[in-house]
């Protein structure tokens, strides 16, 4: 089995969900489309309150290269353009549907194969940037950028990212399971587009099911191929999935695409096989709902702009009693929910519900200077130097040391005895240096 070289750890997976087969939720009432679906600029709407849109209808268009085109998941009436909540907490601009439940759902017929075979590159990455697609594994990169790398630098390998290393999330591992075909064709697709012949999947060990119907699925294809790796985390980084295939290390502050790889999710793929073969734009995701006090935690497919408490609920919902905290992603990376009734976005893998009080960080202690957060980081950075100097404001020094390379997977946290703080002040130091343009 591949792997990284550096660093890496081993947290309880809690895979609590991994049986629990893809469960296509009912429509909602209201669906909030937040405009920010995207690394980069808010689409701008081209709907306004009282208008009546169709599944599949655009309702907000990319703002320049670095935005995503916004459609309506479900038919109904616009009610009104308002700045909501985001899941952190901050105020967005978004368009709030009242769903039609009367509506026809639409069905999306396949393209004829030999239609699909004639279409060159252009029209690939067309397909995917009119769908709105971005990266699905949380970064929310549009696909047609990353599909359009800079001029000189040229892909000669396509990675698709089926590790799912983080704790608790199975979105990814239902989806090959069930959808193994789609995510293949969407894979191969993405080949076309970029002009490589070689494509690798990487699935941790622990997908045994998935690994299995991947590599049949996988057969219908030359140059395709699924590779086993070693379940660590965070073996679905960028740059670990890179040098665990290729060999190959990503320099300090360049892009996969300067060692010849493009590196895409599962979900991404995906979502390119529904938006070339069926003309589906990016509407609805899998997403994984779970927790230890959830009385029905699932894999959910859901529209994009689901309330969260709505997707709470459908897995058991919140005991009143209970302090919980929610998360949306995983516990590694995933960021604090502030308020449960914002949505859903592209960028939504899964939903954490924990209890409050058993995840209260414990006091902080003194380093001891165990270098535990340095075998752990698989960056091979310093981590306990990064908190002294950001106590210190020392910001210059922080870049000098490579902080920006932190790929905050969380790993030095996790593995400090004396419970640091390390990943929030490698978080204030990056945001200082980006604040202070050093």
């Amino acid at each position: 089995m591949k792997t990284f070289k550096i660093g890496g750890i081993h947290p309880d997976a809690a895979k609590l969900t991994a049986a629990q087969p893809i469960h296509i939720i009912d429509d909602p009432d209201v669906l909030t489309l937040m405009l920010g679906q995207s690394i980069g600029k808010p689409a701008k709407a081209v709907v306004k309150a009282g208008d009546i849109v169709a599944q599949g209808q655009l309702i907000a268009e990319a703002d320049g290269v670095m935005s995503a085109n916004v459609h309506a998941p479900r038919a109904g009436k616009v009610s009104k353009l308002a700045k909501v909540r985001n899941p952190q907490g901050y105020w967005s601009d978004a368009i709030i549907i009242d769903v039609d439940h009367t509506a026809d759902p639409v069905e999306y017929v396949p393209m004829d194969a030999a239609e699909v075979e004639a279409l060159d590159s252009g029209a690939i990455i067309d397909a995917i940037r009119r769908a709105g697609i971005v990266g699905m594994g949380g970064a929310a990169f549009p696909t047609a950028v990353k599909l359009t790398p800079p001029q000189g630098m040229v892909p000669d390998v396509l990675i698709i990212n089926g590790a799912e290393c983080e704790p608790y999330l199975t979105c990814d591992d239902r989806l090959m399971r069930e959808e193994p075909d789609g995510i293949v064709r969407g894979a191969h697709l993405l080949m076309r587009a970029i002009g490589v012949s070689r494509c690798m999947i990487g699935i941790e060990h622990n997908k045994p099911e998935a690994i299995s119907v991947m590599s049949q699925a996988a057969q219908a294809f030359e140059g395709i191929e699924v590779v086993t790796l070693k379940t660590k985390y965070p073996q679905g980084g960028e740059k670990q999935l890179i040098t665990a295939l290729t060999g190959r290390e990503v320099p300090s502050g360049q892009l996969p695409v300067s060692v010849g790889a493009i590196v895409d999710n599962v979900a991404t793929a995906f979502a390119v096989y529904e938006a070339v073969y069926l003309r589906k734009p990016l509407i609805e995701r899998v997403l994984t709902v779970t927790g230890p006090d959830l009385d029905h935690p699932g894999n959910f497919r859901a529209p994009i702009g689901t309330a969260l408490s709505h997707l709470i609920n459908l897995a058991g919902g919140c005991p009143e009693s209970a302090e919980l905290k929610v998360v949306a992603g995983g516990p590694m990376m995933g960021r604090a929910v502030k308020d449960t009734d914002s949505p859903s976005v592209k960028a939504t893998s899964g939903l954490l519900v924990l209890d409050g009080k058993a995840i209260e960080r414990p006091a902080e202690q003194n380093c001891i200077r165990c270098g535990r957060c340095l075998n752990a980081c698989p960056m091979g950075l310093e981590p306990y130097l990064f908190i002294a100097q950001a106590r210190r404001q020392m910001w210059p020094e922080m870049k000098q040391n490579f902080v920006m390379d932190c790929i905050e997977c969380g790993s030095c946290s996790w593995s400090c005895p004396a419970h640091k703080p390390l990943l929030d002040f490698i978080k204030l130091g990056k945001l200082e240096i980006r604040k202070r343009k050093l």
